[in-house]
């Protein structure tokens, strides 16, 4: 399930990516020959207008065919060759504040679709941790963590306590204060713990012991820690100003944690345990589905704006790559050789090719 939403998750972002490359390239008067939904090999496509719009078979996202995008593109170079085309159309005849736009473009639905996943989210409301003494009948007692060889090391985080039971005592619905009175009160014996997690419901026997808390190494505990959340829906206005806020402070956090992690590798201080690849952003999609819908929109949002801040680097073969040459030419005046171009940017997607696979390979080692 965890791999499915990750491709679902991955799909449409890089839908909603393209998707805004597409519509600024024709806003701008540019010639679109495809926009395919999936990577080839392609299964069949509809024809409207000059654009053909194509479903292929790998369904991993998307891709828009621009004439003329291409620094290499032969065929657009044949055409425009021709006295029958307007040559004016091709991506690279058009204005250079044409070609910027069209590459900030995906970049921009990116962000956009962000701060729309994050204000539907506080709109559906959004699981909030209250104080004990503010929470409503609604409110859950949530799992926050576990303390590594504690005796609830294997109760998993993010689960919600719904009965305790130690002999003849049960308790239903405990608060935090509830559960940790309950503990004190019935240690040494071992505590029947009901809980849901991941949609399912399961129990669990604990049995409370000392030296769990350092500071106080007398006192019977389990080595959890607790919060009680409930949802809390906002209204329309405040759903988009809080989404916005979000996105906001989203992109700050990442461009920054970015930045440094790329200063530190070239003093080869950087920590790159702390990086996710494709097998480890799936058992991270896993872990916010557990967590509700909204968790899992949530997380979409924060790797949207990933996806944002990366494409703008000014690396070849991602957009901020392409926009950096474009800087260049309009400076000047002069088109960079096209053969250069297609070596950097095949470089450029070589080294990030690399950088995958290294990830992965680190993602993998985790697991292990």
């Amino acid at each position: 399930m965890s791999i499915l939403l990750f491709f679902l998750v991955l799909f449409v972002l890089i839908l909603v990516h393209e998707w805004g490359h597409f519509i600024v390239a024709k806003k701008t008067g540019m010639r679109v020959d495809e926009f395919g939904i999936g990577f080839p090999p392609k299964l069949f496509g509809i024809k409207k207008g000059e654009t053909e719009y194509t479903f292929n078979a790998l369904p991993i996202g998307g891709f828009v065919r621009i004439w003329g995008e291409n620094y290499e593109d032969k065929t657009a170079q044949d055409e425009a060759s021709t006295a029958t085309v307007d040559k004016s159309r091709s991506f690279n005849s058009r204005p250079r504040w044409a070609q910027a736009l069209v590459l900030v473009a995906g970049v921009t639905m990116n962000i956009l679709f962000a701060w729309f996943l994050f204000s539907l989210t506080f709109m559906l409301g959004v699981p909030t941790a209250v104080e004990e003494s503010a929470a409503t009948d609604s409110a859950q007692l949530y799992i926050a963590n576990v303390l590594e060889e504690s005796p609830a090391a294997a109760l998993p985080t993010g689960a919600v306590v719904n009965q305790m039971q130690a002999g003849e005592q049960t308790i239903t619905s405990p608060t935090i204060s509830e559960f940790t009175d309950f503990i004190s009160a019935t240690a040494p014996a071992p505590v029947t713990v009901s809980y849901t997690y991941s949609n399912e419901e399961s129990t669990m026997d604990i049995t409370p012991a000392q030296n769990v808390i350092p500071d106080q190494p007398e006192q019977y505990a389990v080595g959890v820690s607790l919060a009680m959340v409930e949802t809390v829906s906002q209204s329309f206005p405040a759903a988009i100003l809080s989404g916005l806020y979000a996105t906001g402070n989203g992109l700050v956090s990442i461009t920054s944690g970015l930045y440094s992690l790329i200063s530190q590798a070239f003093v080869g201080e950087a920590d790159f345990s702390q990086v996710a690849g494709p097998v480890g952003i799936v058992g991270m999609v896993g872990d916010a589905a557990a967590f509700g819908f909204t968790a899992l929109l949530t997380f979409t949002a924060v790797i949207s704006l990933n996806l944002a801040v990366i494409n703008l680097l000014p690396f070849p073969a991602l957009d901020g790559g392409r926009l950096l040459f474009v800087a260049i030419e309009s400076v000047s005046k002069k088109q960079i050789p096209a053969v250069w171009a297609g070596r950097l940017n095949l470089v450029g997607f070589g080294i990030l090719m690399l950088l995958m696979i290294a990830v992965t390979y680190n993602d993998i080692v985790r697991m292990l």
